[in-house]
């Protein structure tokens, strides 16, 4: 089995590598990124190999999906704030991105592609918990961006008999994940701020909710689509019911760090959604066996890959 992951040297993408070279040693795996927001020394230690370049250059994609037999689609421009400062450049590497991987995966007769969306494209609708049949309202560029990713990935498979599956990631966390930027997540920032004795910045009342999503959970999830072919003509939520709100999610960091945390309230983010929460039920019917990371033992790992860096 050969695999390419477009934003392999990404948060995501860099801990889907190593899991590969754990668990399906003899796959050949092959990384596209263009280093934009990705790091070269995330694959350190890894078994791969690497191609500098971007997704809107058709001859790079030509090259990268030589001999490849499936490809694990994750490189993007995250953050809902970031997309709000530069909306173009979201949808230019989202949207467009996502079609030119798609069509040159087609042209060369890669059958299966498996794209990353967001829960960010349910935007405004209010309920809880949120299934892949409810309706979508995204609230930024980025949750338009993810709804053309996945809509893209779907209509590849009706149009032209491809294996597609799209998977609407919710609030990933974990190991490599970066807190050093302006577009951090709250995980790394909070962990980042906790080790560090700072001020943690909470966006809002703190009462706001979220899906977190392990991102050995996420790995475990794409290399079972890739080994077992898993294809769906629905997008699929990659959550499993948790509904942590900012407030809990502090309260748990305490107890793991063994120490109290200072709070400073600010104004709410424009485009962030008050609450994020997946029914689980598509989930587990695509992959029975995938079991989800409990919050406390991820953020437990995810402190302990901090401290090693400090």
């Amino acid at each position: 089995m050969r695999v390419l992951v477009t934003g392999g040297a990404g948060f995501i993408g860099s801990n889907l590598v190593k899991h590969l070279n754990a668990f399906e040693a003899e796959w050949k795996i092959r990384v596209l990124d263009d280093l934009s927001t990705g790091r070269l020394e995330n694959l350190d230690g890894t078994t791969c190999e690497f191609i500098e370049g971007t997704i809107l250059d058709s001859a790079v994609l030509e090259s990268a999906l030589a001999d490849v037999h499936a490809v694990v689609h994750l490189a993007a421009i995250g953050s809902v704030p970031r997309s709000i400062v530069a909306p173009v450049l979201s949808h230019q590497a989202n949207a467009t991105g996502t079609l030119q991987v798609l069509e040159a995966a087609r042209m060369v007769g890669v059958s299966q592609v498996i794209v990353a969306s967001s829960s960010s494209v349910y935007g405004s609708n209010p309920s809880l918990p949120k299934s892949e049949l409810d309706w979508t309202r995204p609230m930024s560029p980025y949750g338009v961006s993810k709804q053309a990713t996945e809509g893209y990935a779907i209509a590849y498979n009706f149009s032209y008999g491809m294996s597609n599956l799209a998977l609407r990631f919710f609030n990933v966390y974990g190991p490599g994940q970066p807190a050093d930027h302006d577009y951090a997540a709250v995980i790394p920032r909070f962990v980042s701020a906790g080790l560090r004795g700072a001020t943690l910045t909470v966006h809002g009342d703190g009462y706001q909710s979220r899906d977190f999503t392990f991102v050995e959970t996420v790995c475990e999830a794409l290399r079972l689509a890739v080994a077992e072919k898993v294809t769906s003509n629905d997008p699929a939520n990659l959550a499993f019911g948790t509904n942590t709100s900012l407030l809990e999610l502090i309260t748990e960091l305490q107890d793991v760090l063994g120490s109290p945390l200072q709070i400073q309230h600010v104004d709410t983010r424009v485009g962030d959604v008050r609450a994020s929460q997946s029914d689980g039920v598509r989930i587990r019917e695509l992959f029975p066996t995938l079991e989800p990371t409990p919050l406390r033992r991820g953020l437990v790992e995810t402190v302990k890959w901090f401290e090693g860096r400090i």
